[in-house]
């Protein structure tokens, strides 16, 4: 569960329309709106955009962020007529359940045309795919309910993808969004198995099909070079029903010839790389002037592609991580900000997020990409993530100016001072934060370093809760202290009403200092936590386990969850060594009695590391990251996984208990003022506390971008 974390004008760190074509490009519209609202305003955070005219061409692809479904049907087999059967998201070559996915690339080609801010153009592409998913045989109407184990009756897989589409976007600074539609073919083949239940032999069909339909999309362009452009484009295609055709003969006296149709349409999410031959006239980076002191208009986009190789693995449960695959997230997030009078702001922020982590997010507790969440979706999913008012109650005395920033109105406010924030937010905006580890965006990725682990604070599965948040701060220190929702059930999206009955608290000092043999600032932060939330309690559902009451222990779980506290407290240290050195560590514990609620399975974790500015190799915007995380369990979780319980994350099925570590190292460099481009690498001994699998090593890549 990633949560976007924005606090005092930057970000900290973060964490959903069926037709995500539809949804996406609501977004891109969404923010030019905004910025021609901003310009009418006189406001000049937009700076006026660069010419994108011209010819380009470039290559596009990703490895885990694109899915598809088929429909297969009617199917008559001799004379008897299967209904439609739908055969849920397509896969890559590895099954990891209801979704997985595969390497997709190709190369496009297109002429833009601008008028003003306005671009409007054709581009023209080809992708090569394997997505590919299948009817089994225990499909409702197939005949061949009961078969164990089920195999594979019909399935199809694709081949390549050619699009022509037309675009429109919206130019500013360096950057353009856009909307897409045009007209989509792609190459396919069905293959069928077909047993003989009397025993014969097995008999086999295949059929080349190819499909035209239309596709929608929507993306996002950063120059970063005169000739070079990032972007990430997402496709909505649909490739409707093919002719009905043959499929081969089904053996034995209740088989016969076989004739089906089959639907198909896809969700692509893609990374590109875009070479401009005529020359594009970049803005420059530093900013124009002071930003309006009524509105505040932002956005992000992040996407990471992340894959896991192979490791020892002798066996797999319902939660394990899988080896060998490849996964990818993506969000789009917009930050508006309206001062409704002196000390009052009021703030909103939709974000898109499509796409799973590694395992759809299961398989070790301190996960690996802290941009997945629990709320995963195959398509683009439009979320309300953030609503809530400011009010500041200054208490006189020195001033400090208030940057414009993601959730910031720029203007000045008194050091000494009263905020109280209502409504819906991730507490993570205000409490654990770390200038070094923090921002899963641009830092570490890994859960154990960017939060404390052992904190299990309230939240939906995306990261947000909802409630009221009050902050004393002076130079010096801050107090601050939040009462939220916390969800129905462990890894629930629906946050409890029941807040006289079933909350959270969360408190937390902060003190503020410099070292004089350093003379460099440094922060501390103390935090205490207990939360009441309906959990089942580990003994209690060992022991009825054991007993024979419940032949599962996870039917257990459920019988016994109550209203139950769970309590803890968590330690927050950032110390600058240097200007471009900075060191941070953590360490956080919880009572380990009850299952946790929201974030992850953790009941005490300890995580440091180091982060340094490349100013010693010229490159002082650049940033290289070093950490490491033990993140244990109480004896009696131990006991819960070891006789089959599944938690948030994890569930092996059995569990040969270790500590689980994990180091990471990064590189994320800056391309230009709002772009940034990571490589990432993690290391994971005994991935879920058990030391019958792994170790596990991560290879990641992340590009963020924002303005």
């Amino acid at each position: 569960m990633r949560t976007n974390r924005v606090t005092e004008g930057r970000v900290i760190r973060a964490k959903a329309c069926r037709t995500g074509a539809a949804c996406f490009a609501a977004l891109v519209g969404l923010g030019a709106s905004g910025a021609q609202a901003a310009d009418l305003a006189a406001r000049p955070a937009l700076a006026a955009a660069i010419d994108w005219s011209g010819p380009y061409l470039g290559l596009q692809g990703s490895a885990g962020a694109s899915f598809g479904n088929y429909d297969f049907g009617p199917t008559t087999i001799g004379a008897r007529r299967v209904p439609r059967v739908a055969t849920g998201d397509a896969t890559g070559s590895r099954d990891l359940g209801a979704d997985a996915t595969t390497v997709v690339g190709g190369a496009f080609a297109g002429w833009n045309w601008q008028t003003g801010a306005f671009v409007y153009g054709v581009e023209a592409d080809l992708v090569g795919t394997n997505l590919k998913r299948g009817v089994r045989s225990d499909a409702p109407g197939f005949g061949y309910e009961g078969i164990d184990p089920p195999f594979a009756l019909i399935r199809e897989k694709t081949g390549l993808f050619g699009a022509l589409r037309g675009r429109l976007g919206y130019a500013f600074g360096n950057n353009l969004v856009y909307a897409s539609a045009g007209l989509t073919a792609a190459s396919g083949r069905v293959l069928a198995t077909y047993p003989d239940l009397d025993g014969g032999p097995t008999a086999t069909a295949s059929r080349d099909v190819s499909s035209l339909g239309f596709t929608l999309g929507a993306g996002v362009q950063f120059a970063v070079h005169p000739h070079l452009s990032l972007g990430i484009d997402y496709r909505y295609s649909d490739l409707g029903e093919t002719r009905r055709f043959d499929l081969g003969t089904v053996p034995g006296p209740n088989g016969g010839p076989v004739t089906t149709r089959a639907a198909f349409v896809s969700n692509k999410m893609m990374a590109r790389l875009t070479w401009h031959p005529q020359a594009l006239v970049l803005q420059p980076d530093e900013d124009e002037g002071p930003k309006d002191s009524r509105f505040s208009l932002h956005g992000q986009t992040t996407f990471v592609n992340q894959a896991v190789g192979g490791f020892r693995a002798p066996y797999r449960g319902p939660q394990s991580l899988v080896p060998d695959q490849a996964q990818a997230t993506t969000t789009a997030t917009l930050f508006l900000g309206l001062k409704l009078w002196e000390g009052t702001e009021l703030y909103y922020n939709p974000e898109f997020s499509q796409g799973f982590g590694l395992s759809r997010t299961l398989g070790v507790a301190g996960f690996v990409n802290g941009e997945a969440q629990k709320a995963g979706a195959p398509f683009p999913k439009l979320r309300s993530n953030r609503y809530f008012v400011r009010q500041t109650f200054g208490l006189g005395g020195e001033t400090e100016a208030v940057p414009d920033g993601p959730n910031s109105i720029a203007g000045t406010r008194d050091v000494e001072r009263i905020t109280v924030i209502a409504g819906k937010f991730a507490l993570g905006d205000f409490f654990d934060g770390n200038l070094y580890a923090h921002d899963p965006r641009v830092d570490f990725m890994n859960w154990g370093l960017w939060a404390s682990a052992a904190w299990d604070f309230p939240a939906n599965l995306p990261g947000f809760t909802q409630g009221l948040m009050v902050e004393y701060n002076r130079a010096e220190f801050a107090v601050r202290a939040a009462y939220t929702q916390v969800p129905k059930e462990p890894s629930s999206d629906v946050l409890d009403p029941r807040v006289f009955e079933r909350a959270g608290t969360n408190i937390e000092f902060e003190g503020r200092y410099t070292l004089p043999a350093l003379d460099q600032p440094g922060r501390l932060r103390l935090g205490l936590f207990s939360n009441v939330g309906n959990t089942a309690d580990f003994r209690q559902v060992v022991a009825l386990t054991q007993g024979g009451a419940f032949a599962d222990i996870n039917e257990a779980v459920i019988a016994t969850r109550a209203p139950r506290r769970k309590s803890g407290v968590y330690v927050n240290l950032e110390q600058a060594l240097t200007a471009d050195l900075g060191l941070f560590a953590r360490a956080s514990a919880n009572d380990g009695r009850n299952e946790s609620l929201s974030f992850t399975d953790v009941d005490g974790s300890i995580s440091g590391g180091l982060s340094l500015k490349g100013s010693a190799w010229g490159r002082p915007q650049d940033t290289v990251g070093f950490g490491a995380s033990t993140n244990t369990i109480s004896r009696t979780h131990r006991a819960y996984f070891a006789n089959g319980g599944l938690g948030l994350l994890i569930g092996d099925g059995r569990l040969n208990y270790s500590p689980e570590r994990a180091v990471e190292v990064y590189y994320a460099m800056n391309l230009t003022k709002g772009v940034t481009v990571s490589l990432d690498y993690q290391h994971v001994e005994n991935p879920a506390y058990n030391r019958d699998r792994g170790p596990a090593d991560f290879f990641g890549t992340r590009l963020h971008t924002d303005f």
